[in-house]
């Protein structure tokens, strides 16, 4: 035998423990295995493949698929008892196969029930026939906090309400699939479900490369489509709004603009006028005709309903009864969601279709009506009791839905009087068991309940059906686990075909021709991020060449009081940066609002920067923990600066030209020019200590520079290079410069013949310190030269950010 194949013979046995050592739960189905412990058809491949690949290289491969996620920054955040805190994607690594066969059985069935959730919405908001006729109870609707009044009558531009849907599934012991909930109001999820495929995909290119899998590309192909015809030509356009980076999905909310190019706004970027929802921007308001929203309706507008929202759009819900806007999906379309509502599915469909739904929902009983309260009550013990208004899943619920079992008696004899006495505030629905799906566990593969989460978008040609999703799998044994607030985790899900599929991308078909879109309109709150994201990380770079120059001068003499120290730390002291300190707190801050400000834009921020960012805020803090004072802090802020030189250099090499590149680079433009200004005051002033000039070269990168173009260093070479040089790109007037060039291609900067304020200034600006002379520029005049450029900023506010 030769070596390589031995190699191969001892993975090939120590890999039969994967298999081997898996022991699906007694009773309860397996998706991977039958109940004689053999693959099933469809997992036979797979398995095939990873026991070839073994524990260990499998091991390498999953932890290459989290780095990859990590480089990314996908996260969750996660509620609990410390407040908010951004939890790292958890993915499982093992996918969840189905069958094609079988997905085309899913899909059908979704499709229906999309169709049928369709015509309740239209009618609760419409008609009321479904009232009319007993289907619904009156004081089920009325209670519900997710029907929204205001929304009553209004008929949504296009005629449907729903647009983009979810629903969660479960497979029983019989092997047939059932609905666990339905998600109308804003769905979250989908672009999660993206990450899922390209972490796993990576971790098994070469299994998935082998099996047919259908690609998830085409259905956002056809749902991006489908945004942009609703939205019209040529001023019509869509935009998703997200709640803000708070949010627990927030990252996905940014993930998926970014996908679209769509664009990502909040509720404080759009305003209503004349009954049009527009879109500040920094070119004025621009209309807003589709509004994909990623936050529940109640909070949507707070003129008409949630008064103490502050998420939301005062007058939205008129621009949507004026017929400006189409919102995806419609205000009002939570209260599907209502779990007492599943109660009643089957009569609905039955009076509407004529037929029973394909896909069930779990059994449900609202307590409100006597029969289904004395079914609850006589079978208490196998149901699971919740509120009946509730929109989130039995095993979501924090301990307000329970399994009748699981009380003690002095609990379950409460509870039954509480439904006894207001039993339309309950619903018992039958206690699911869950198939389990295969997760990697230490070096084993173990069985762990999982539940399936579909996605289907409306197109011109009808409801399309993500082919895949994203399937959510337990830590533990326990139902309630697979929930992502308690520990859950998400795998990919492959629709597998016994044939070659479609290989779908994002792009149309180049038969289709091309057209070069404009850039996209930028939001004026992403303008302003922009710009203090520039200045940001300009500040950081100007605090740690100041303090690379100190703690230098620190490591080679005895006496930390010495007069050039004292002079650095009494210059910084102002600024709340103390130069004692090896890391000092003002510089993390700095880099920390850096962060704070790409993390308001992270639809604009690619990956790459985004990695770059937040490895700069990850070796600052680390340093701050670990470094100390002279020569250690001097190698840290060389570190810092090679840091803050690449992440610049990253943005300034791949960001597209466009308005938001430009006020980036206004706002780096202005921190450099304020920074070198008072430093050149305080450095070359009359009295300033020996070593002075020398540190404030240091601080220019101007050291070389100065050597070959000056015959000896004084105050006014000095000043000559860094104040006056327009080739000296450290110079005040090469910032000003740069900044009369941008801002002069800023919207309406100089229209109709007219420069427009922020213009002028510069210009004066500019022009003043053309004219001056190195002798010219006292320390006085150096300061009153930072404070007008410092005052460019409260100009360009005031015309482009309120």
């Amino acid at each position: 035998m030769t070596r390589g194949n031995h190699i191969k013979a001892k993975r090939k046995q120590a890999s039969s423990l994967l298999l081997d050592s898996y022991r699906p739960i007694p009773g309860v189905l397996d998706e991977m295995v039958d109940t004689d412990g053999q693959p099933r058809p469809i997992w036979k491949r797979f398995i095939s493949s990873i026991e070839e690949l073994g524990a260990n290289e499998l091991q390498a491969r999953f932890a290459r698929a989290d780095q990859y996620l990590r480089d990314s920054g996908v996260y969750y955040r996660v509620y609990d008892r410390d407040g908010a805190n951004e939890r790292e994607w958890p993915l499982a690594h093992v996918p969840l196969l189905v069958d094609d066969a079988e997905w085309a059985a899913i899909s059908a069935g979704l499709t229906e029930r999309a169709n049928l959730f369709e015509a309740i919405c239209a009618d609760i908001y419409g008609k009321n026939r479904l009232v009319a006729d007993g289907l619904l109870p009156p004081g089920l609707i009325a209670a519900s906090p997710e029907y929204l009044r205001p929304l009553v009558g209004i008929t949504p531009v296009g005629g449907h309400f729903l647009h983009f849907c979810a629903f969660d599934l479960g497979r029983g012991p019989n092997g047939g699939w059932w609905v666990l909930g339905d998600r109308m109001q804003a769905p979250s999820g989908a672009g999660f479900a993206l990450e899922n495929r390209v972490a796993t995909t990576r971790a098994l290119s070469d299994i998935y490369g082998e099996m047919h899998v259908h690609r998830l590309a085409g259905f956002f192909r056809r749902f991006r489509d489908a945004l942009t015809g609703m939205a019209g030509e040529p001023s019509g356009r869509p935009a998703i709004l997200t709640p803000g980076p708070l949010n627990e999905t927030y990252y996905e909310h940014a993930y998926i603009a970014r996908y679209l190019g769509v664009m990502l706004l909040e509720g404080e970027d759009l305003t209503v006028t004349n009954g049009k929802l527009m879109v500040r921007t920094v070119s004025g308001l621009k209309p807003i005709t589709v509004l994909w929203r990623r936050l529940d309706a109640a909070f949507a507008d707070p003129l008409e309903l949630r008064a103490d929202s502050r998420i939301g759009t005062a007058g939205l819900t008129e621009a949507i009864r004026a017929g400006s806007v189409t919102a995806v999906n419609a205000l009002g379309s939570g209260i599907l969601e209502t779990r007492a509502l599943t109660a009643f599915l089957p009569g609905i469909a039955q009076a509407l279709a004529r037929k029973p739904l394909d896909l069930p929902s779990v059994a449900t009983w609202w307590c409100g009506r006597e029969t289904d309260r004395q079914t609850v009550l006589a079978n208490f013990d196998r149901m699971m009791i919740g509120p009946a208004l509730s929109t989130r899943l039995p095993f979501e619920d924090d301990n307000t839905t329970v399994l009748g079992s699981s009380l003690d008696a002095d609990a379950r004899a409460s509870l039954v009087r509480r439904i006894e006495a207001d039993g339309a505030a309950f619903v018992g629905q039958e206690a699911v068991t869950l198939s389990t799906a295969p997760v990697f566990v230490g070096r084993t593969l173990e069985p762990r309940p999982a539940s399936l989460r579909v996605y289907l978008a409306r197109t011109p040609d009808g409801w399309a059906v993500m082919p895949g999703g994203f399937a959510r799998i337990g830590f533990s044994l326990d139902n309630t686990a697979i929930a992502m607030q308690r520990g859950g985790q998400a795998a990919d899900v492959w629709v597998v075909s016994d044939k070659p599929v479609k290989q779908e991308t994002l792009l149309p078909d180049e038969r289709d021709g091309f057209k070069r879109n404009l850039p996209c309109t930028l939001p004026s709150r992403a303008a302003e991020n922009l710009m203090w994201l520039g200045r940001y990380i300009e500040r950081s770079e100007d605090t740690a060449r100041i303090l690379r120059a100190y703690h230098a001068r620190l490591a080679e003499t005895s006496d930390p009081d010495m007069p050039l120290l004292a002079d650095i730390r009494d210059y910084l002291a102002p600024y709340g940066i103390d130069a004692e300190a090896a890391i000092p707190d003002a510089l993390i801050g700095s880099l920390d609002s850096a962060v704070f400000s790409a993390g308001q834009i992270r639809d604009r921020f690619s990956p790459d920067g985004w990695l770059a960012l937040r490895d700069l805020s990850k070796t600052v803090h680390r340093f701050g923990a670990q470094v100390r004072a002279g020569d250690d802090a001097t190698r840290a802020m060389t570190v810092l600066l090679r840091k803050i030189a690449g992440f610049s250099g990253l943005l300034g090499e791949n960001m597209y030209r466009f308005t938001g590149w430009r006020f980036l680079e206004i706002g780096r433009r202005l921190e450099r020019g304020i920074q070198m200004a008072r430093s050149l005051a305080w450095l070359t002033r009359e009295d300033a200590p020996d070593g002075a000039l020398d540190i404030m070269l240091e601080v220019g990168d101007s050291v070389m520079t100065h050597r070959r173009q000056y015959a000896y260093a004084g105050r006014r070479s000095l000043v000559d290079l860094l104040a006056l040089d327009p080739l000296n790109p450290r110079s005040v007037f090469f910032q000003l410069d740069r900044l009369k060039h941008e801002i002069s291609h800023l919207p309406e900067a100089g229209e109709r013949g007219h420069l427009s304020p922020a213009a002028k200034d510069v210009l004066r600006i500019h022009t003043g310190l053309a004219t001056d002379e190195p002798g010219d520029l006292s320390p006085d005049a150096l300061n009153a030269l930072g404070d007008d450029i410092a005052g460019l900023y409260t100009s360009l506010a005031k015309a482009y950010f309120a």
